[in-house]
């Protein structure tokens, strides 16, 4: 049997000759609509402000794609555009007095560039607009996260999943384990029922999360109210974004204040008590000044009997324009977040108890979660004489979270009793990162280069106290029946021996480099390299001396990309990321902990990326990734730790993502992996397979309008077995599950949208925290959702 990375390549070799003349291939059938000066007329509502913000409002509004360069347009004014006129008109209206000329490039594009001769309305007018509709669309062509430097997805080497805002509200997605279904080699983890916890390709971690490009590390669950995508960058991304993403990492993009309306009301019901609504208003205040408002309100109960949900959200934000080339733009947040805390059931004879799946094995009362955090951004850009950008980011952010729980263990043999046991856990971190960026492009002879520099600062200061449950005041452990396990026993928490009572203090100072080369028209390359240093205090408010370390870590990146033709990209990609001894949360730190050198991980990655479209985007990757120097027991001595544990993974992803014509629209992909230790680590001797891993997963999610008015959707959900620990003992079985949608436009603004989950009423187990905490899947449910713009 071919490895995977093996097979990929030889399948990659295969398809190059088609791609590479992708004339040849039948192009999806669009709508073709011929616009004359006379009769083409759309409707414009466009503000005056930002040149860059009034076209990015002008090709949504007329459905043709807009060609800038951002660091050319600078701040330059854009005049106001209301009414219903040409595309000759409106252009030309809100071009006047800023410098710019436009000219039609090809049948669906429209060219921005410096001053020349300004085009009539006539000649601008004679556009051809092809796939023009009025929904916005699942793809996403471009991206900064990737490299920093806002570019194609096609043209980096790398794999890039990334969900919409249109497929968040298609799927009336809450939450970052509904958005990950979406993206291949992704499976989130139980997290103990109050914590996002994906493993991505193979790697587990709940810190590799950030906010528009800031470290957003606290274990919390994440929601959605204000996001406007999500980016899933897997391979190691050390270069980007930093310590840890040895797996990748999951930024979430959250919404701005823009000088465009945003106004919208969303209101949300359904099964089990679901009651949601969400506000999106914005708009600009002046030709200089925009702000907007986002918030959330929540209080559901959930499939699970006894519990509850309740969050609340509000982000306001503003942008101001300082001068010809400069913005500024400030952020609040406040994110409340309470629940039942869940751990699921627990298992038997090697796999998913027959536990009903609503049933609650614990105490509800006793296992919830708080979680309050409070967040400030400041950022500042500023576009310098000579195509140069400068960026700052200040982000500080407080995050107070507390939970408890009574929870599930093992069955006993009879499978007439199960064992249950308690604790709590508190967490208090204040987080300050400051980014500081410049970018700018340079030509050396016939080599193009796009050049990225940057350095970034950050504290983080965390406390954590965990206390033990004794049931009656004196068993840490209490034995119910399994028939009936859903208990309200006297608990008593108080801290044991081995329980957390610490003072974390981390300190970062980075610096990186980047330079993304075209060498001529069919070759580029991407080289970096980010050096950190990763200082930790660690007090031990139980004992007597503190413990630190420094790490200095040096993450380099090197990535070709060659272009047979413009819309193909064929790529290969090498890159490192460390870990440090003290873990993805840094929580704990001992004697020996101390002296561990960081974990390295090193990610190999080939793929073809294909835009048949302007709007669809295919992707076949494959990859090898091994992460070593994971702490072993030295077979000479069991109390001793060698750094001589080695994991790896590898495997095959694909994915789709846009239009397929102006009606059908796509999302999803399939990845077929393997993780397994190849050297004993502490955890797991060689040959064990890593827990959430399924050889093989996929998810594939249509959206077709059958009108203009009338929309369903209807999605497949499959991962195949797997287990729900590294002991290898419970397997959690393969399963496929449907969902549909259906869409309506009631009329001006307002639309109806029905979700139905699980269409089957399959009986699943999609993610565990070890062998006795595994999260049934939801029964078959439906949520109503009613949306206005106003």
């Amino acid at each position: 049997m071919r490895p995977p990375l093996l097979t990929a390549l030889l399948a990659i070799y295969a398809l190059v000759p088609a791609l590479a003349h992708p004339a040849r291939a039948q192009q999806p059938a669009t709508q073709v609509v011929t616009m004359p000066t006379d009769s083409a007329i759309a409707h414009f509502q466009i503000p005056a402000g930002p040149l860059h913000d009034g076209l990015a409002l002008f090709g949504q509004q007329s459905g043709v794609r807009i060609v800038a360069r951002r660091a050319e347009l600078g701040f330059a004014p854009g005049s106001a555009v209301n009414g219903a006129m040409t595309l000759g008109e409106a252009m030309s209206r809100l071009l006047a007095g800023s410098g710019f000329s436009a000219r039609a490039i090809d049948g669906i594009s429209i060219e921005v560039y410096p001053s020349g001769a300004q085009l009539s309305a006539r000649e601008l007018a004679r556009v051809i607009v092809r796939d023009r509709v009025t929904h916005v669309g699942y793809g996403a062509p471009a991206s900064s996260a990737a490299s920093r430097l806002k570019g194609p997805l096609r043209d980096l080497p790398q794999s890039v999943s990334v969900v919409s805002r249109a497929l968040i509200a298609d799927q009336s997605m809450q939450n970052m384990a509904e958005v990950v279904r979406y993206m291949p080699g992704i499976i989130m983890g139980q997290g103990e029922g109050h914590r996002d916890a994906p493993t991505i390709r193979g790697n587990s971690s709940t810190a590799d999360f950030f906010v528009d490009g800031v470290r957003d590390d606290v274990q919390y669950l994440r929601d959605l109210y204000n996001t406007e995508r999500i980016e899933a960058l897997q391979g190691a991304n050390a270069m980007t974004f930093g310590r840890g993403g040895g797996g990748g990492v999951i930024n979430r993009v959250t919404k701005e204040a823009a000088w465009s309306p945003s106004r919208r009301l969303v209101l949300e019901g359904g099964s089990f008590d679901h009651r949601r609504a969400t506000l999106d208003i914005g708009d600009a205040a002046s030709a200089g000044s925009a702000f907007r408002l986002n918030s959330m309100v929540e209080r559901s109960d959930l499939f699970r009997s006894g519990s509850r949900i309740e969050r609340f959200g509000v982000n306001p934000t503003a942008a101001f324009v300082v001068g010809d080339r400069t913005v500024l733009r400030v952020g609040l947040e406040r994110f409340d977040d309470q629940r039942t805390v869940d751990r699921g059931i627990p298992s038997f004879a090697g796999a998913p108890s027959a536990a009903p799946v609503r049933t609650f094995f614990g105490d509800t009362a006793a296992s919830r979660s708080t979680l309050s955090a409070r967040s400030a951004t400041v950022g500042v850009e500023h576009n310098a004489a000579g195509g140069v950008t400068l960026r700052n980011r200040l982000h500080a952010a407080r995050y107070d979270k507390w939970y408890q729980n009574v929870f599930p263990g093992a069955v006993n043999a009879a499978g007439t009793q199960v064992a249950l046991s308690a604790y709590a856990s508190g967490t208090f971190r204040d987080n300050l990162f400051n980014q500081t960026e410049a970018t700018g492009a340079v030509s050396t002879g016939v080599i193009r280069h796009q050049l990225l520099a940057g350095v970034e600062v950050g504290s983080q200061g965390t406390n954590n106290y965990r206390s033990t449950g004794y049931f009656n005041g004196t068993a840490t452990s209490a034995s119910v029946p399994f028939a009936n396990p859903t208990v309200s026993l006297p608990v008593q928490y108080r801290q044991s021996a081995s329980d957390a009572d610490n003072r974390v203090v981390v300190r970062t100072t980075s610096a990186y480099v980047q330079d993304q080369l075209a060498l001529g028209a069919s070759l580029r390359a991407v080289v970096g390299v980010r050096v950190d240093r990763f200082a930790l205090d660690f007090t031990n408010n139980r004992a007597v001396a503190p413990l630190a370390r420094t790490d200095r870590m040096v993450s380099p990146r090197v990535g070709l990309v060659y272009k047979p033709s413009e819309p193909v990209s064929l790529y290969a990609n090498a890159s490192v990321a460390h870990l440090p001894g003290s873990g993805d949360q840094f929580a704990s730190l001992t004697a020996t902990t101390q002296t561990l050198a960081p974990e390295r991980f090193m990610n190999r990655e080939v793929g073809v990326k294909w835009d048949p479209t302007s709007r669809l985007s295919l992707t076949v990757a494959a990859y090898q990734l091994d992460r070593t120097n994971s702490a072993a027991p030295d077979p000479a001595n069991a109390a001793r730790l060698l750094q001589t544990g080695r994991q790896r993974s590898e495997g095959v992803e694909l994915a789709a993502s846009g239009s397929v014509t102006s009606r059908w629209q796509v999302q999803g992909g399939m990845a077929v992996q393997r993780a397994e230790i190849v050297e004993r680590t502490s955890a797991a001797g060689a040959g064990a397979r890593v827990p959430l891993v399924p050889r093989r997963s996929g998810a594939l999610w249509n959206r077709y309008d059958l009108t203009s008015r009338f929309g369903a959707g209807l999605g497949l959900i499959h991962q195949g077995d797997s287990f729900a620990a590294i002991d290898n003992a419970v397997t959690l079985p393969a399963f496929t599950r449907a969902d549909a949608a259906l869409f309506a436009l009631l009329g001006e603004g307002l639309r109806l949208q029905v979700n139905l989950e699980n269409l089957g009423n399959v009986r699943y187990y999609a993610t565990s925290h070890g062998n006795n905490n595994i999260q049934p899947g939801a029964p078959r449910s439906v949520r109503v959702t009613l949306s206005t713009g106003f």
